[in-house]
């Protein structure tokens, strides 16, 4: 069908308002994306502003700012050094923030970074040292050891019979393990060095082991069991001497050897604890930690140990010093706070094994032990044990 000369001008004309409205709308547009947050508009609107090379560097950055995460630290501009052996000029370079939060074995590297004192990272003290909750880390030393001691009374006996024939020669086992149950409870920050509080849950079970009494079928002469709930509270607290008070805490604890009368021992307690750290070195440090608790009361007809804190004490203080990179020396004293003066004194020695790389949690263990308590069924006999074995701290 042929148009009519005065209908096919009005559509030429029409033709060419749209395709210059279309073309000044292109000339337009990219002046006033910038305007737009850059986020929403993506990066290819940047990309179209090629004609204004100060809008389009601008756009750019916006949209690189929209896309970091608002704690990430913005990058930094540095001269890298001239090369001596071609002459080459220096010339800037862009440094980028480190967003490394994991170690290569995927787990978070708070409570494994170095610039943390060892008593922060072991309690998570502070928001830095945070590898977070329900994941489990080591509590006291997981230990396989060798153990010699001075004698071993025979456990009353049920029924007829003799006792058992134990020897003084037998292995000790001992796991323990712990899990942060809550964080920043009453107290918390938005740096790294600031202090957090925090809930955990613990428990250990020690072993002592009959491996050489093959006449008996090897039993294990007695397990105690002891689960334990801990909150700690940090603080930054400067002592005289260089020392700093770090930590307060309040426990709750329960510890038994899970078997029957006139076997059966068992008792539950309260504690206070506090620490504190001296800095010697970037590897060498000294620490303290004191607790001293009381008693729940058990009914008397319940009690099977009924003065097991004259014996094993009301209170005790451990002092560490970590030597160097690969040497721990620890004393831990208890006391009954009595006038008849009962407890016992535990001296700890562990050292790396040099073929360790990078001096991991695998230790050698000498224990020396020397009074009462050193498991619950002998709580009330004095003894002393020397332990040599493995153990692995800080896992």
């Amino acid at each position: 069908m042929l148009l009519k000369p005065r209908r096919l001008h009005r559509l030429l004309l029409a033709s060419g308002l749209l395709a210059g409205g279309l073309a000044q709308a292109q000339t337009l547009l990219p002046a006033k994306l910038p305007a737009m947050p850059p986020s929403s508009l993506g990066w290819q609107a940047c990309q179209a502003i090629k004609a204004d090379a100060g809008a389009q560097l601008t756009c750019f950055q916006q949209w690189a700012d929209a896309q970091s995460p608002a704690n990430t630290l913005a990058a930094s501009m540095t001269t890298a050094p001239a090369n001596a052996d071609t002459g080459t000029p220096t010339a800037q370079i862009m440094l980028l923030p480190s967003m490394n939060t994991d170690a290569p074995d995927g787990k978070p590297i708070g409570c494994r970074n170095d610039q943390y004192s060892e008593i922060s990272r072991f309690w998570e003290l502070q928001r830095g040292t945070d590898c977070g909750t329900f994941s489990l880390r080591g509590y006291r030393p997981i230990s396989l050891a060798f153990v010699m001691s001075g004698g071993i009374d025979p456990p009353p006996v049920l029924g007829a019979g003799s006792p058992p024939d134990y020897r003084h020669a037998e292995t000790k086992i001992q796991l323990s393990v712990r899990t942060k149950l809550a964080k920043g409870l009453f107290k918390d920050g938005n740096f790294d060095q600031d202090d957090q509080d925090s809930l955990w849950f613990g428990y250990s079970q020690q072993s002592y082991w009959q491996l050489f009494t093959s006449s008996l079928s090897r039993p294990f002469r007695t397990t105690d069991h002891e689960p334990e709930l801990v909150y700690i509270y940090p603080h930054q607290i400067a002592l005289p001497g260089g020392w700093n008070y770090r930590l307060s805490g309040l426990g709750l604890v329960h510890q038994s050897n899970g078997q029957s009368d006139p076997l059966s021992r068992s008792w539950n307690r309260t504690y206070l604890m506090g620490g504190a750290e001296k800095v010697l070195g970037p590897d060498s440090s000294l620490r303290l930690q004191g607790r001293i608790w009381d008693r729940l009361r058990e009914s008397s007809n319940t009690d099977n140990n009924p003065d097991i804190e004259n014996f094993i004490g009301r209170a005790e203080l451990t002092g560490t010093w970590q030597i160097n990179k690969a040497n721990t020396l620890g004393v831990t004293v208890r006391h009954s706070l009595h006038r008849e003066a009962k407890g016992s004194t535990r001296i700890d020695w562990m050292m790396a094994p040099t073929a360790s790389p990078n001096y991991t949690g695998l230790r050698y263990h000498v224990q020396l032990f020397n009074g009462y308590g050193d498991s619950l069924l002998d709580y009330n006999k004095r003894r002393n044990v020397l332990s040599v074995g493995l153990s692995l701290v800080d896992w």
